[in-house]
This record gives C-alpha cells, sequence and structure tokens, in this order.
C-alpha cells in the first residue's frame, strides 16, 4: 500500500519530481543559463545578412556568394590607375610649361610662314573669286599697316596648323593620369579624327563656300557700282569663314562621342531636331561676318546636312 506521506509530498511539492531519462525539454528549452547563451550569441559570426549555418562555404568553387575580386572597387570611389595626388602649383606650372611648347612651335610656324604670306595671299585671292584670272578683282589697300596685318593674319593662321597636332598632344599628356582606360581609348581615336575633319571643313570653305560667296557678291554689286574689295576685311571673312568651318565638321565625331558614350541616344536627337537647326542658324549668324545673309545661310544648311547626315549612318548601322 503506498505510503500516504509520499502522496502528500507529491500534492504539496515539498520534493522535486524525478525527470525520466528519455524526456526532452519542452520546446524552445536550450537548457543553458540566460547568461551563457548571451555569452555564446557574442561569439557567433556572421556574414551581414542573416546567414550563418545555411550559408555556403565561401572557399568551394558552388559558392552562391563568391569572394569579391580586390582590384574591384567595393563601396569606395574609383581614381585611375596613374593618377597621382599633385599641389595645384606643380599643376599649374606643368600647363604653363605645355602652353609654352604649343605657342613656341606655332610662333616658330608664324615666322616662317611670313616669307611666303605674299604669295599665299596671292594664291587664296585668285581662286576663291570665281571666274578667269583676268576678271578678278584686284585688292585695294585702304591704310598703310593693312597689307602687313594681312600678312600676318596669313602666316598665323599657318602657324595655327602646324600647331594644333602639338595642342592636341600636349592636352592628352596633360589629361592622361586623370584619364580612365576607356576615355583614354575615345580620346586617342577622337583626335586624330578631329583633325581630319577640321582639315577637310576649311577645304570644303575653300574650294566651295568662299567661291559661292564671292560670286554673289560680285552679281550682287556689279550692276550697281565698281566692286573694291579691301584686302584687310576680305582676308578677316575669308580667315573667320574657314576657321569657323573647321569647327563645324566636328558635328558628326560630337554626336558619335555623346552616343559611345551614354549620353544621349539617336532617336532623342531625332526627336529634338529642329531645336538642333534653329541652333545652328543662330550660330551661323552670330559668327559669320555676312550683313548680306548669304554667308549664314550656307553655313546652317552645312549644319543640318552634317546632323542629319550623321543621323541617317547611325539608323543605317543600327545603332539607336
Amino acid at each position: 500500500m503506498p505510503d500516504e506521506s509520499d502522496e502528500g509530498a507529491d500534492v504539496d511539492g515539498s520534493e522535486e519530481p524525478r525527470e525520466d531519462a528519455g524526456e526532452q525539454p519542452p520546446e524552445g528549452h536550450t537548457g543553458e543559463s540566460p547568461d551563457s547563451s548571451r555569452g555564446r550569441e557574442d561569439t557567433i559570426e556572421t556574414d551581414g545578412e542573416g546567414y550563418v549555418h545555411d550559408r555556403p562555404d565561401s572557399g568551394t568553387g558552388d559558392s552562391e556568394y563568391p569572394e569579391p575580386d580586390p582590384d574591384d572597387d567595393i563601396g569606395g570611389i574609383s581614381t585611375p590607375p596613374d593618377d597621382e595626388e599633385m599641389p595645384l602649383a606643380d599643376h599649374i606650372e606643368e600647363m604653363i610649361l605645355r602652353l609654352a611648347r604649343v605657342i613656341l612651335v606655332g610662333s616658330a610656324a608664324t615666322a616662317i610662314g611670313l616669307f611666303w604670306a605674299s604669295e599665299a595671299i596671292e594664291f587664296i585671292w585668285f581662286n576663291v573669286f570665281p571666274g578667269p584670272v583676268d576678271e578678278v578683282p584686284p585688292p585695294h589697300v585702304y591704310h598703310p599697316l593693312e597689307l602687313w596685318l594681312s600678312r600676318i593674319k596669313v602666316a598665323a593662321l599657318a602657324g595655327v596648323l602646324v600647331a594644333l597636332p602639338m595642342f592636341v598632344y600636349e592636352c592628352y599628356a596633360f589629361m592622361r593620369p586623370g584619364l580612365y582606360p576607356n576615355e583614354r581609348k575615345y580620346y586617342i581615336s577622337a583626335v586624330p579624327m578631329s583633325l581630319v575633319l577640321a582639315a577637310f571643313g576649311m577645304f570644303v570653305s575653300y574650294i566651295l563656300v568662299l567661291p559661292i560667296l564671292f560670286r554673289y557678291f560680285t552679281y550682287y554689286s556689279d550692276a550697281s557700282a565698281n566692286i573694291a574689295y579691301g584686302l584687310g576685311n576680305t582676308f578677316d571673312m575669308i580667315i573667320t569663314l574657314t576657321g569657323f568651318l573647321a569647327v563645324v565638321f566636328q558635328i558628326p565625331l560630337f554626336i558619335m562621342l555623346a552616343i559611345m558614350m551614354g549620353v544621349t541616344t539617336r532617336k532623342w536627337l531625332a526627336d529634338k531636331r529642329l531645336y538642333f537647326w534653329a541652333a545652328f542658324l543662330g550660330l551661323s549668324f552670330m559668327f559669320t561676318l555676312d550683313p548680306t545673309g548669304m554667308a549664314p545661310i550656307i553655313v546652317a544648311i552645312i549644319m543640318i546636312v552634317l546632323f542629319e547626315g550623321t543621323l541617317l549612318v547611325l539608323k543605317w548601322v543600327g545603332r539607336e
């Protein structure tokens, strides 16, 4: 017969009940004190995303989260490979030295060009005017220094043409440490193309635009007056128009670079073409010295043709 005292002990809880060996602790109970579990949590290493045991081993080749390349920029500001921090004074000194080289080359070419400036003036004069040589109006000089100033302008134009490649090279050498490899690639490919386009623009001005203009001037004024072309004013217009067309023929290059670098798209340029046409017309009237309006119209037409031709080529090659 069970002892009543034992039952009383079980009822009033004076003695701890004995757990069976196979009985599991309640769910959520770890069998450790809160202090010991807190100390264990402090030593657990995580990956910052909540993965502890189920993340694949990063050392295996099958890892879903491969180790980052140490050469990649992660969370920082990347710099070009050859970029070096230099004081501002050193940058200014280097820039001045490089510009001095360009000016020295251009000045030397200008000085040499003065020896043949008179022949160059005569050659240009009798080729920009249409018609036979005996029908070309002679140049008129209206002040004592006009002839010398015209010679200096022609020689300076030759000096600029000679110094332009030097200027392009010095600019590239100055900026090269701060350029990324892809930017260097674009620059190196764009510079020769820019020089070719500039030379082609001058050539078009010399053989097409200037003869059309002077034919128009002669036809416009011949019926009412005897034309006397001033040497200085005429060469001012020739040099200004030739230099402006050298810049105008950079339009295809600018469009190509903008699309290649992701600045714009061909479709956006095509949608906004009327705005570009208006801008071309305004720039033509701003930089072309012709009160009759003929030269600005011709230059604006050339700019529009270059713009639309570039868009047509891009559409043909499938570049949107």
